[in-house]
């Protein structure tokens, strides 16, 4: 590793990586070669090239950008299998072309590379099951790459109309990108640098901190870029504004002096699927017969000639690794010029391109990043590779501008995207929109096929939107495909709206427009609602009329939904805040046989249906389904006036809908997080645990406070997701003495233990960290001593069969009953029947289970971890084992029943305890304390708690 630097100014280079919606049912269309050629040229080339950089333990960052339809159809099952049948011919190619060109000693080797590098190609994209996405997002993970996204169809915001279409162009693009990395991007790129005034309002709702824009949005006409063009700018609504370097932009884009034009370097248009025989080529390019380029091209650019030198590799090479240098060094240059002149912030040169340059335009380019990562690494102390958020991070107080609307391109102000070839577009466009407009307002409570179609209709918009049709139509390449799609959606559009205004929808048409668009599948039509409707800021200054402060509660299990202690703890609080004058408003999953809405016990519970039912086998799909509907909810009560003063969210299954309602509605949010998957499997270690570890991580990370119920907890979870100790509290779970004391009467002990038998009771998830097994495993020898003893197990979980199984293996018989899951009323009567109470968890948070059996005036014994560490004190409230300690367990087990009169010293000190320290009264008042800190500015300290 080399020495630290002391950098004077740093280098951002930004690829975006985009190609229009070529996804079709038809086969062979020449449009998918596109991203073919892509996934071959550039995508696997920069992936590999990073990959390798990062192995070899070369420091370097850079931004890459996604678009959602590039996003989409790399997650497309149809075409990637089509994908697989390109390269497999393009490998029997190759192949052929080895034996061809053997007598051409230069012919060869470049045949014989082609064939090795496809042969590479499937063996890397076999070996990642066809997924590049997770390549993406894991070197994202490791910090080499920061990613970002655009509009859903890369549409050119200036000529949009609405402010509802330009919305709905972000809010589906961030959600397809948060879908696949699970995390909201820190900027954007605005499609074609593409700016508007009033973007910036729209990209700061959505919590988006900068994006791109060319350098004469910033730089005023005539005047020098020195200085202003070396920091962002910051618009009116605090977003931050990167501007393209044109001497950067110009080394590598121009025409004339620009890198990919060298000689040396591979001619793009020469192709053996124009130059050789139609007989030979037929069977690999268009099945039609139409020549298109395979991949396979072996001479240089040579010269402004149609005379071409056959291409060297070597040579090539050579030249990226001195044009690299020479981009650094006049890069370096600059930076050192103007480090002087900058006092506040060290200079910065912003670089962005089209991913697709390197390696499909300039099929150097991935070697031209390659050795400008090493360089930068080992030879340039000045320099430094950055991000635009790290950047932010290292330098503040940026000049404010006021942004004129602007663009790249052909003289940089929307010229290629309206123009006389194109500009007729736009008309139908500006009909979509208000169309769209009129239809989100008046479908209010559609039915199940009218939002099918309100969504289509949203969808074929956004489509029709894409600003690669006026591009083509400029460029005029594949005009007639360009008009054709622009009509497909256009005209879709249209059809859905007259059918919807006319309420005669065909269930079979919108069937079949779903199977060929599957694109944006959990797109909302309600995002094309009045931008006061959709969104609204919400005031948090406390009501002096002294009307209730409104809490929203996001938690996807709550009574009688019930898994474990969370939806407990969950109601509880609730109930105690509503009790002390807060209006609490639940939010969770919707349960079948009860009511949707209604105020229970004070609280007012929303039980919202997601649009399938949970599924275990695809949990995942199913909470983030589950989350938009949260938001959907929300979004439509907004409507009618409602708002929320903040958020309050119980683990990582509500954070996507937590961190959205925060940033969409200016919210303040407290999370509080009841286990963590790390500490659930003392570890984390498949890419499920990844997914929910990170999850967890970002809703602790924007949350404004994080409530943990214990120390324990509050440790770990600091640790974790390197939280400031000072930002977690903690606030214990507390236990209602009255509900579990309530008399039974009805309760029949002889259904699970005979008169003399002595019940030790368990009641929890049947999984390893409860410990289950270690009971069954300890209570042989604890039969031995006291033959009365039976075990009771009362839950469910995965583990369920497994612990039968170890019952029938130890000879337990009918000393042991497996209850199954029991309702609260049951396990009340258990507890109230219990000689003992035995919990001896791997893993534990808190234990809510001890405070219950405790309230229930039942001695308990647990294990020396986490929470239940806390509340047992060994031998004065309660008995102690060693955590995951099967001998010290059945120690204690035959310890307490020897000595019955100990037991009743120790259940009278742990009801004293309850009352003082877990009752919710007070846990209550706390817990306001915390809101007030977030939304009064009140300060929330230790002596708080």
């Amino acid at each position: 590793m080399p020495a630290q630097k002391d950098e004077l100014g740093y280098l951002a280079l930004v690829l975006h990586a985009h190609l229009p919606y070529v996804r079709h049912l038809e086969k062979d269309l020449l449009e998918e070669r596109w991203l073919f050629e892509a996934i071959n040229e550039s995508y696997i080339p920069l992936l590999q090239t990073f990959e390798q950089l990062s192995l070899e333990g070369v420091e370097f960052c850079l931004t890459f950008s996604l678009s959602p339809t590039l996003l989409s159809m790399l997650d497309d099952e149809l075409i990637l299998k089509r994908y697989a049948d390109h390269l497999d011919k393009l490998i029997e190619l190759a192949g052929k072309e080895t034996a061809r060109t053997r007598r051409d000693p230069k012919m060869n080797r470049l045949a014989v590379m082609y064939f090795k590098k496809f042969l590479n190609i499937r063996s890397y994209m076999q070996g990642i099951g066809y997924k590049l996405i997770p390549q993406f997002k894991t070197l994202a993970e490791h910090g080499y790459l920061e990613l970002i996204t655009t509009a859903a169809t890369h549409g050119y915001m200036p000529a949009m109309e609405t402010e509802e279409a330009i919305r709905a162009q972000w809010d589906t693009g961030l959600q397809l990108f948060e879908q696949h990395f699970n995390a909201k991007p820190k900027g954007v790129w605005v499609p074609e640098c593409g700016y508007t005034p009033g973007v910036d309002r729209i990209l700061r709702e959505y919590g988006i901190s900068y994006f791109f824009c060319d350098s004469h949005a910033v730089i005023p006409a005539g005047e020098t870029p020195r200085g202003l063009s070396y920091s962002p700018v910051t618009t009116r609504y605090g977003v931050n504004a990167f501007a393209r370097d044109q001497e950067a932009a110009s080394q590598v884009w121009s025409s004339k002096v620009g890198y990919p034009g060298d000689y040396d370097y591979r001619e793009y248009y020469r192709d053996i699927g124009f130059d050789l025989p139609l007989s030979y080529i037929q069977s690999y390019i268009h099945p039609a017969g139409i020549r298109v380029h395979t991949g396979l091209k072996y001479y240089r650019v040579t010269g402004p000639t149609d005379h071409k030198e056959t291409y060297d590799i070597k040579t090539a090479i050579d030249k990226a690794a001195v044009h690299a240098g020479h981009f650094l060094d006049r890069c370096g240059q600059r930076i050192e010029e103007d480090a002087g002149i900058h006092r506040a912030n060290k200079p910065l040169i912003v670089a962005p391109f089209d991913a697709e340059l390197f390696g499909h335009w300039w099929y150097e380019g991935p070697q031209f990043i390659d050795f400008l990562c090493r360089k930068i690494h080992f030879d340039y102390p000045s320099m430094k590779l950055t991000t635009p958020s790290q950047y932010l991070e290292e330098n503040n107080n940026h000049p404010t501008a006021e942004l004129p609307l602007s663009s790249w391109g052909r003289n940089g102000y929307s010229e290629v995207w309206i123009n006389e070839d194109n500009a007729w577009i736009y008309r139908h466009l500006h009909k979509a929109e208000e169309r769209m407009a009129e239809l989100a307002k008046k479908f209010d409570a559609p039915t199940a096929l009218e939002e099918r179609a309100l969504n289509m209709a949203a969808k074929q918009l956004l489509l029709a939107q894409s600003s690669d049709w006026s591009f083509i139509m400029d460029n005029k390449t594949m005009t007639d495909y360009a008009v054709r799609r622009f009509k497909e959606h256009a005209g879709i559009f249209h059809q859905l709206y007259e059918k919807l205004m006319k309420e005669c929808l065909e269930a079979e048409w919108i069937d079949s427009l779903e199977l060929n668009y599957p694109i944006f599948p959990t797109i909302s039509y309600r995002v094309y609602l009045p931008a006061d409707e959709h969104t609204v800021a919400v005031t948090l200054e406390q009501d002096n009329t002294g009307s209730k402060r409104k809490i929203l509660m996001l938690s996807w299990e709550y009574p009688p939904r019930v898994i474990g202690g969370l939806s407990r703890a969950v109601y509880d609080l609730s109930r105690a805040l509503a009790r002390q004058g807060e209006e609490v408003h639940v939010f969770t999953s919707h349960v079948e046989g009860y009511p949707a809405f209604e105020q229970m016990e004070g609280v007012y519970v929303h039980r919202i249906s997601c649009y399938r039912d949970i599924d275990h086998e695809n949990f995942m799909d199913w909470v983030f389904q589950f989350n938009l509907t949260l938001l959907n909810y929300y979004d439509s009560l907004v409507k009618q006036g409602f708002h929320v003063n903040v958020v309050h969210a119980h683990d990582w299954l509500v954070s996507l809908a937590a961190r959205r309602l925060k940033e969409r509605y200016h919210l303040p949010l407290i999370a509080t997080i009841h286990a963590t998957e790390f500490g659930r499997n003392q570890g984390i270690f498949t890419e499920l645990q990844k997914r929910i570890h990170a999850e967890e991580g970002l809703l602790t990370r924007e949350a404004g406070l994080v409530i943990s119920c214990s120390h324990y907890m509050a440790k770990e979870i600091s640790r974790l997701f390197e939280l400031p100790r000072e930002k977690v509290w903690v606030i214990p779970n507390g236990v209602d003495p009255q509900k579990v004391k309530q008399p039974t009467p009805w309760f029949d002990r002889s259904q699970y233990a005979l008169t003399n038998e002595k019940i030790i009771l368990f009641v929890g998830r049947l999984v390893p960290e409860k410990g289950a097994q270690l009971l069954l495993e300890a209570f042989p020898e604890v039969l031995a001593f006291h033959p009365e003893a039976k075990l009771i197990i009362a839950g469910k979980g995965p583990m369920d069969t497994i612990l039968q199984k170890l019952a029938n293996e130890l000879g337990l018989g009918q000393k042991v009953l497996f209850t199954g899951f029991i309702e609260d009323q049951t396990r009340n009567g258990l507890l109230q029947h219990a000689t003992l109470a035995a919990y001896p968890s791997l893993y534990e948070p808190f234990g809510i289970v001890a405070l219950e059996a405790m309230a229930a005036q039942t001695p308990v014994i647990v294990s020396d971890t986490g929470g239940l560490g806390e509340i047992v004190q060994h031998g004065e409230n309660g008995l102690s084992i060693y955590s995951g300690n099967v001998s010290s367990l059945r120690d204690q087990l035959i310890y307490a029943l020897n000595h019955p009169e100990h037991l009743d010293s120790m259940v009278q000190r742990a009801s004293e305890m309850i009352a003082t320290q877990y009752n919710w009264q007070d846990l209550a008042s706390i817990t306001r304390a915390a809101y007030d800190s977030l939304t009064m500015n009140l300060p929330f300290t230790k002596e708080t708690i």
